[in-house]
């Protein structure tokens, strides 16, 4: 019987594109002994890119999606949602007896468990691409069918490249327009900031660094506790000074309801 505590975990990512790739290299650059006992094995069905991507994450390629299930202690689900149900379905066999982990968008746990029957072991995961740095944010769902001891090891797991946020199922659509959406809206502020910068005569390169750089540097004063983004805001501006100019010149232009609206777009059906 599996040890979850201590045994080498095997894990298989059916499906390695830009997301699966991502969290294999996060946990890739880990260090410590959690990171010495996972494996990764991998399928894609465009070969040369898989084979790319596994060199690249220390993955091994399988030859097939039915080998990788039955060689993998636990299964990552990596696919378009559309590719879902056509790729799950001929492996219910296999798949039933093991952890499957989905980090397919919009899939929930009774879709899993009317394709996978009784005795279906799931848990929803929404991840980010910045997992490929360390730096994930993974919203791992409250309702789940994982025994106790393989949802501690999974969320272990997925900690060695991020931060594991637990919600209600119900509440992952709006996280994960924050997590999910949002580093494509934070790359185009990084990016107007470096145009800014240009235009008032900075390299651009420089530019765009000063910008990643000051938006890591605050987002990391919030996570630490140092106020709230509001009071962080405010002690930057000085009555009368540059930086209230500024921030009233972003409200005006719309700054704060373009995110809103940004938001709700993305949950619009």
């Amino acid at each position: 019987m599996k040890d979850w505590e201590n045994d080498l975990l095997t894990v298989g990512f059916l499906g390695f594109g830009e997301m699966g790739s991502a969290i294999a290299a996060g946990i890739g650059q880990a260090d410590g002994e959690a990171r010495d006992r996972v494996r990764f094995l991998a399928w894609a069905p465009h070969l040369e890119t898989l084979k790319v991507r596994a060199e690249q994450t220390g993955a091994e390629a399988a030859s097939s999606p039915r080998e990788l299930c039955e060689k993998s202690d636990a299964v990552i689900l990596a696919m378009k949602p559309d590719q879902c149900a056509a790729a799950v379905t001929p492996l219910r066999d296999v798949l039933r007896g093991r952890p499957v982990l989905s980090i397919v968008n919009g899939w929930t746990l009774a879709m899993f468990e009317e394709i996978l029957g009784e005795g279906a072991r799931v848990q929803c995961v929404m991840p980010n691409t910045p997992a490929k740095v360390g730096r994930g944010a993974f919203l791992f769902a409250e309702e789940n069918t994982l025994l106790p001891a393989e949802r501690q090891r999974m969320i272990e797991l997925f900690s060695l490249a991020g931060a594991v946020i637990e919600l209600p199922e119900k509440k992952i659509p709006a996280a994960t327009a924050i997590t999910g959406c949002g580093p494509a809206f934070l790359y185009m502020v990084i990016e107007a900031l470096g145009d800014a910068g240009v235009k008032n005569g900075l390299k651009r390169q420089a530019a765009y660094e000063l910008a990643a750089r000051t938006m890591l540097g605050a987002a990391e004063m919030v996570l630490r506790g140092e106020g709230h983004p509001g009071a962080l805001k405010d002690a930057v501006c000085s009555p009368g000074g540059t930086t209230i100019r500024g921030v009233a010149a972003l409200e005006e232009a719309g700054m704060r309801a373009a995110f809103i609206k940004a938001v709700d777009a993305t949950l619009a059906k």
